[in-house]
């Protein structure tokens, strides 16, 4: 039996509106916010509170100000960071997640703790690669 014969044979399942698969798919465009660097560090910041500007480029430590900013904008376009700017002296912008922000990140920081937590894995199979390489 093909593969293909194997999948129509299938139980119906609920198909999604979206498939990021697609080239076109608007789902692609959020996944690279999310998962890119400055926004995956910038959503994984973000869950732990809130934080002004200055302070959410101190803790996601590199981020130049302009790519925080375009993170930033983003991430608020996607519905998943809120911008609040207060009308005080000097004005204050608090940065938060949204609800669908908050599930997106916690995903996000599990696969960020299993990252870190697999690093001496990782470490030592970049070494034996680096050996093997180096031999040829």
């Amino acid at each position: 039996m093909s593969t293909t014969q194997e999948r129509t044979e299938e139980p119906p399942t609920q198909r999604l509106p979206y498939d990021v698969f697609a080239k076109v798919c608007p789902s692609r465009g959020t996944l690279e916010h999310v998962t890119g660097r400055w926004g995956a560090l910038t959503l994984g910041a973000l869950h732990e509170g809130s934080y002004r500007f200055n302070e959410l480029r101190r803790r996601v430590d590199g981020v130049s100000e302009k790519m925080l900013s375009q993170t930033l904008h983003a991430l608020e376009r996607d519905g998943l960071v809120h911008r609040e700017a207060r009308p005080t002296s000097p004005p204050r912008v608090d940065y938060e997640l949204t609800p669908l922000g908050r599930e997106v990140a916690g995903r996000l920081l599990a696969l960020i703790q299993c990252v870190e937590g697999s690093m001496d894995d990782v470490l030592t199979a970049r070494a034996a690669y680096d050996a093997r390489a180096a031999t040829v």
